[in-house]
């Protein structure tokens, strides 16, 4: 049973960076999707990030794109979110996800489609 844990979160400026690590109980996560998620009390759950999630191998929403980043280790144990220039409206808790992947081509279309989650790391931006 695949466990994920988050780490690297923290309480930053505006301007900073955070970079937050999810890893695999022991199991290399290189045949699961793996998505990055965060989430505001009273407000859904967003998707951020994902790696092995679309046909260009990563994807990313809107309102991050050109200041996150999402890799993995060489042994594809550990996935990585790094944020750079960091703004208040990042502030959430974030959660790692991952679903194996059945098949070559399979991507998973929600949050609904990750079965396994991380317990999140708090990520606070303010000044």
């Amino acid at each position: 049973h695949l466990r994920l844990v988050e780490s690297g979160g923290g309480l930053v400026q505006p301007g900073g960076s955070l970079k937050l690590s999810c890893i695999g109980s022991g199991y290399s996560l290189e045949n699961y999707a793996v998505g990055w998620f965060r989430r505001v009390p009273g407000k859904e759950r967003e998707g951020v990030s994902c790696i092995r999630c679309s046909d260009q191998y990563t994807n990313y929403t809107d309102s991050v794109k050109g200041r996150f980043t999402v890799s993995e280790d060489d042994g594809k144990m550990t996935v990585y979110l790094q944020m750079n220039h960091l703004k208040p409206e990042d502030t959430a808790r974030y959660y790692c996800a991952a679903t194996r992947i059945p098949s070559s081509g399979w991507y998973p279309r929600s949050r609904e489609e990750y079965d396994y989650w991380g317990r999140g790391t708090q990520v606070t931006v303010s000044s």
